[in-house]
């Protein structure tokens, strides 16, 4: 097997997809998901920028001190790969690792507009797959990966929804 970025599998992170499954995706929930990345970024000083959209549309953005203005293109372009396959940034790049396929080619998607580098997630609803997208840039990409999955498992927490 071919060595992934992270050491992610794509069996693990479809998994993980799955684990954090929501009962619903109002806007509220979308600005309650963009609240708590903006927390945990500001208690931790960390140099991001972070998007929720419901579809296309953005609801919650916030670049904290010490992001650049380019993060807001890197949001751009990794909230087109999770809206185009519905999987996280990550997944779409330990895919394309495990597979060794150019995945820009494969899918027929530019990389000056698509950015599978990890940092962009689904955020899915039970019974209707993909709703919206959190979007995480500015640090290592794995660790914008993390960052994503931490904020997605502790608005469930809030929820009382993790399993």
């Amino acid at each position: 097997m071919a060595e992934t970025t992270g050491g992610f599998s794509s069996l693990g992170l479809e998994k993980e997809s799955q684990a954090l499954e929501l009962d619903s995706l109002s806007p509220h929930e979308a600005l309650e998901i963009g609240e708590i990345a903006l927390e945990l970024g500001l208690e931790r000083s960390l140099p991001i920028a972070v998007e929720v959209h419901l579809g296309s549309w953005v609801i919650f953005h916030a670049s904290l001190p010490g992001s650049t203005p380019d993060k807001d293109t890197w949001l751009a372009r990794k909230a087109r790969v999770v809206l185009a396959t519905g999987n996280s940034t990550m997944l779409e790049r330990v895919w394309a690792e495990e597979a060794e396929v150019d995945w820009y080619e494969f899918k027929s998607l530019p990389e000056s507009t698509h950015a599978i580098h990890g940092g962009g997630v689904p955020l899915n609803v039970k019974g209707l797959g993909h709703v919206g997208t959190l979007v995480v840039s500015g640090l290592p990409q794995v660790e914008d990966h993390l960052l994503c999955i931490e904020v997605v498992t502790e608005f469930l927490a809030r929820q009382g929804e993790l399993r």
